[in-house]
């Protein structure tokens, strides 16, 4: 399995996130993001203990290849 980093948010704090990769063995997207710990926002889904939230800017849907086209455009 190898991770494929597709995109890098240019407005993150500290140039280190959020990110978006490319699972290439299951075609699946890992998110690298701010969790959410807020209780209020938390109370208000339904998030079995398995998984987790996080909050992903819609700046950051660039990189997914069905949106910009199948162009990965990692910055």
């Amino acid at each position: 399995m190898a991770l494929h980093r597709l995109g890098k948010d240019p407005d993150g704090p500290n140039n280190a996130s959020p990110t978006v990769y490319l699972d290439d063995e299951t075609g699946n997207y890992i998110l690298r993001s701010w969790r959410v710990t807020d209780t209020e926002r938390l109370s208000q889904l339904d998030v079995p203990g398995h998984e987790t939230v996080i909050e992903f800017p819609r700046r950051m849907m660039q990189f997914l290849p069905e949106v910009s086209g199948g162009a990965a455009a990692d910055v």
